[in-house]
């Protein structure tokens, strides 16, 4: 069995991804007391500069706060629940949803990139795109302009939220082509003979 089969048979038998609500400002706390009683969690995070009155500090900040990923079998949910910090799994209706792993993923190796990462408003509308050269290649997103600069947003379905990645326009290419509404059709004006 080669070493792709085996890496693809193991995520086979994972369990998912979900996401979990929990304390805003303790995401990290809440994400090493589960990691603690056994369960792999992800807490995406971001570096953004903060002025204090006598000096910048450089932060790490969670990308989505309030909220942290985790991967668990639904019978084990009562022992995560029961972690102090933990709100809620997100969920749709009574049922604890999954987020898809792409999603997970994409989030992972585009923070692994380097580039510079913000959160960002989850977007409905616009031009996916994939990403064709360098760390992010094979990301696939939302092309976007942003003060004069070109980034490509994944979104998190899920938590309504998304994540910006600054990308050169040059890397990336559409995936299909957009869809455009037809214009309204102008009918010519009627002329009548000039007398």
């Amino acid at each position: 069995m080669n070493a792709a089969h085996e890496s693809r048979a193991s995520r086979e038998c994972r369990p998912p991804w979900f996401a979990l609500h929990v304390r805003s400002r303790k995401e990290s706390a809440v994400a090493d007391q589960l990691a603690g009683q056994g369960f792999e969690t992800f807490v995406p995070k971001y570096k953004v500069v903060r002025r204090w009155s006598d000096r910048l500090k450089e932060l790490e900040q969670p990308l989505f706060p309030g909220y942290l990923f985790s991967r668990f079998d639904l019978d084990r949910r009562r022992l995560l629940l029961a972690t102090p910090g933990v709100i809620q799994i997100v969920s749709v209706g009574q049922a604890p949803t999954p987020v898809d792993e792409a999603e997970v993923e994409a989030i992972r190796g585009a923070l692994d990139s380097g580039l510079p990462t913000q959160p960002w408003p989850c977007l409905e509308a616009g031009e996916r795109v994939r990403v064709t050269y360098g760390n992010l290649r094979t990301l696939e997103g939302i092309l976007i302009c942003f003060k004069g600069h070109h980034r490509v947003v994944l979104s998190v379905k899920m938590l309504q939220r998304a994540v910006a990645f600054e990308v050169d326009l040059a890397w990336v290419t559409p995936l299909q082509e957009t869809v455009h509404q037809p214009a309204l059709k102008l009918l010519p004006r009627a002329t009548t003979a000039a007398a």
